[in-house]
């Protein structure tokens, strides 16, 4: 269920010789907080031809696929539920069926008759005229795989981990990978050029990288506003492509499904929200941020958003510090628990020290299916190297380990 796979950073030193700042923080009215949209972005010929405004979903949407003509695009949600669009065709889907791994990508055939569905664990699931050439399933994998792309004949795909390493099955080529390209962020989707001779990887901050014939239409990697993306997709002339881009279909943080939390919750999740985007003051010193001092600020983040909202936690920089003071006012939650938004999410095995417990966010959303959002200060790096609070997931709380590199060891409940 990656969208973007965040490399926190530990929140419990002090920077020697940093001098402590406290410079104004970037609070937006909550009103002019969230999204609209129809959570599909076209860049070169690429249309729009439907969306999901005023959609529920049980789970988030994560991949996507065009159909020959380009007049039409399915989109699958994590759960393995298909969406068809425009001229796209319903053959199935995963819905309603147990799995292993949440899918994480789709391909369509070469006659639109049919798709492959893939899970994060590389498993792959056919529908229609769709073949089966092999799978990652049940091997050992680095990263999660994040996306499939088929090869021009329908006769082979191409799987990408979340590192951009590539698979290639059937008689798809390989033209290059970007698992050894320290790119700073997370490979979350791939496309296939119409000759089958290139591909282009999307990484989670919308960035596109090219490899063989494919060309570059655009966004830079290290152009900002870094909207997390889940998926690309061609269009058939190959001089297009879409980016699925879930975050602009939320019209609020409130999600269908999400328990009630303290009354000031959602007001907390959006000021939050107001901050996503780079740490304004890196050019004043190592992590300095809006929130503090210049130390590692995770969780001075997250403990001056529940600030705002009138919740007397202490300006706490050491996440363990964060786990007592809920400790002792009996406001820990099991990290077994469904959360709620607004929660502090506490990363690690246990709050001894900052290796044990290196970093917290903010819960912002809840799905059905029990996947969640945060929104994460000190996190990154994004492009160049910036350290930002940014959207991170969604991800089962289960899977946090293999998505976020560390488990969840306790929620907040302030």
């Amino acid at each position: 269920m990656r969208i973007a796979l965040i490399v926190a950073l530990a929140c419990g030193f002090a920077v020697a010789g940093a001098t402590p700042r406290h410079p104004a923080p970037k609070l937006a009215s909550v009103a002019s907080v969230g999204f609209s949209g129809t959570g599909v972005a076209g860049y070169g010929d690429a249309p729009s031809v439907g969306g999901f405004a005023g959609v529920t979903l049980a789970a988030p949407v994560v991949a996507m696929a065009a159909t020959p003509s380009g007049d039409g695009y399915w989109v699958s949600a994590a759960d393995g539920g298909v969406f068809a669009f425009g001229d796209a065709e319903f053959h199935g889907s995963m819905g309603g069926t147990s799995l292993f791994a949440p899918v994480v990508g789709m391909a369509a055939t070469p006659d639109g008759k049919g798709y492959w569905l893939v899970a994060a664990d590389g498993g792959i699931f056919a529908f229609g005229d769709a073949g089966f050439f092999g799978s990652m399933g049940g091997k050992q994998l680095t990263q999660p795989v994040t996306g499939i792309a088929a090869a021009p004949d329908g006769k082979g795909y191409w799987l990408v981990g979340a590192d951009g390493g590539i698979f290639a099955f059937g008689d798809a080529a390989f033209f290059g990978s970007a698992a050894n390209q320290n790119i700073g962020t997370s490979v979350t989707g791939i496309a296939a050029t119409p000759d089958g001779k290139g591909y282009w990887l999307a990484a989670a901050t919308a960035g596109v990288l090219t490899f063989g014939d494919a060309v570059f239409y655009g966004p830079s990697p290290n152009s900002p506003p870094f909207p997390p993306t889940a998926a690309i997709a061609a269009t058939p002339d190959g001089r297009g492509y879409w980016l699925l881009q879930p975050d602009s279909l939320r019209t609020s943080f409130s999600v269908p499904g999400s328990p009630v939390n303290f009354p000031s919750a959602q007001s907390a999740v959006q000021i939050a929200a107001s901050q996503i985007g780079p740490d304004p003051d890196t050019a004043q010193g190592a992590y300095c941020n809006p929130y503090g001092p210049c130390e590692e600020w995770c969780a001075l983040f997250a403990t001056w958003v529940w600030n705002q909202v009138g919740i007397p936690i202490p300006r706490y920089a050491f996440v363990g510090d964060v786990y007592g003071w809920a400790a002792a006012r009996g406001l820990v939650v099991s990290p077994r628990s469904t959360p709620a938004p607004g929660d502090g999410v506490l990363y690690g095995t246990g709050p001894q020290n900052v290796s044990t417990s290196p970093h917290m966010a903010i819960v912002a959303e809840v799905w059905p299916d029990g996947a969640i959002t945060t929104i994460d200060g000190d996190s990154g790096p994004e492009p160049d190297g910036q350290d930002a609070v940014t959207f991170n997931g969604p991800f089962l709380p289960a899977d946090s380990s293999s998505y976020n590199d560390m488990p969840i060891y306790a929620f907040v409940r302030p």
